[in-house]
């Protein structure tokens, strides 16, 4: 009938802002998996990674599928999210960061399958957290998760750029088409 129940038991419309954020999160975890199985036949060490990150993505599902405005202090508790995971990628960003060369213009998603899958994986998580902060800044999600979404497609970036450096590919980068 167009319905569905939250973690709380809360019956709202499949439209609601709650679950067109858990959708747009269960599409990210699908794209870092797609993009986890181009760097993998590669080879890349960083596949433990993105297998951490789709779990934590599933508790990030937690966390909004629990809108705090009808949460129990129990439903709470088993689905917080803390900043532990965004100091996480905040290193495995600086990490990356290091190894690669500076920026010195806008880069277009390019740079082989892993790191155009990855790109495509930024431009997804870039929208969960644009789905998430409406639901933060009502009171319903933890603020925890908004900035987990954002650390993440920075990290996906980096990623995608290490990973074009690291199989030898070019990044393609802006042009600006002549007049």
């Amino acid at each position: 009938k167009g319905f569905s129940s939250t973690f709380t038991g809360e019956r709202r419309p499949k439209g609601d802002p709650i679950f067109e954020a858990l959708g747009a999160t269960d599409e990210l975890s699908s794209a870092i998996g797609l993009a986890g199985e181009f760097s993998s036949e590669k080879g890349h060490t960083f596949v433990d990674q993105l297998h951490k990150i789709q779990c934590m993505l599933q508790d990030v599902g937690s966390n909004l599928a629990t809108p705090l405005s009808s949460a129990r202090e129990a439903h709470r508790k088993r689905t917080s999210f803390s900043e532990k995971p965004v100091l996480e990628l905040e290193q495995w960003i600086d990490s990356y960061s290091e190894q690669l060369p500076p920026l010195r213009a806008f880069i277009l998603p390019s740079g082989g399958r892993s790191s155009a899958a990855l790109h495509f994986s930024r431009a997804v998580c870039r929208r969960a957290e644009r789905c998430v902060v409406p639901l933060v800044q009502a009171g319903e999600a933890d603020p925890n998760v908004a900035k987990y979404l954002n650390r993440l497609s920075d990290y996906l970036f980096v990623l995608a750029r290490y990973a074009a450096m690291k199989e030898g590919k070019e990044e393609k980068i802006y042009i600006k088409p002549e007049p």
